[in-house]
């Protein structure tokens, strides 16, 4: 998916991860100071390469590399919640949707991308019509990251604690999220 946000003059593309095309860039990412505390997925690469297989098998999940401007710089994981253990932690409608994700290279940090990407991975999620809510449950010490989904349209719900972190359950409404970005305009330029 290509879009372009009006708001900020960016192109904002997501497509797929494939294994050979993205495994060296991810465990490159995974091994950057600013991940490794909130991911822990800093493995050797035969150790990563069989862990993204298991992700890329998952078939409750999409995983997704997000450019701007035509330069990868995010990983995303897109997944449905009924189906994750997150499910465990609140009442999930089998349209709810949730998405983890970080920044790669460290040259992307500090931009004011964040907000932009995340806008635009949650307007993608919510192309589904049966998808009313999208959950995030960001590691409770990323007080950065919080902020961001606040400002996209997330609503804090409670501390969680998950098998690899305490983390925040929060949720955005289609709703809010449409109220809150209804000037917003998304031109999707093609499907990549």
């Amino acid at each position: 998916m290509k879009l372009f946000d009006e708001q900020t003059g960016y192109e904002i593309t997501f497509r797929q991860v494939q294994l050979e095309e993205d495994l060296e860039r991810l465990h490159h990412w995974h091994h950057q100071a600013h991940v490794i505390p909130f991911w822990k997925q800093n493995f050797p690469l035969p150790v990563y390469k069989a862990h993204l297989q298991k992700l890329l098998a998952d078939r409750h999940q999409t995983l997704y590399i997000g450019h701007v401007n035509g330069e990868p710089m995010s990983y995303w994981e897109c997944y449905w919640a009924k189906d994750d253990i997150i499910a465990n932690y609140y009442e999930a409608d089998n349209g709810d949707q949730g998405i983890h994700l970080l920044f790669g290279p460290e040259k992307f940090l500090g931009k004011g991308l964040s907000l932009p990407l995340l806008r635009a991975m949650t307007a993608f999620g919510f192309r589904h019509e049966e998808t009313s809510k999208i959950v995030a449950e960001p590691d409770i010490r990323n007080e950065k990251m919080i902020h961001i989904f606040e400002k996209c349209g997330f609503e804090a719900q409670k501390e969680v604690d998950l098998p690899d972190k305490r983390g925040l359950l929060m949720f955005c409404e289609r709703t809010t999220f449409l109220r809150r970005w209804k000037d917003v305009n998304f031109i999707q330029q093609q499907n990549v």
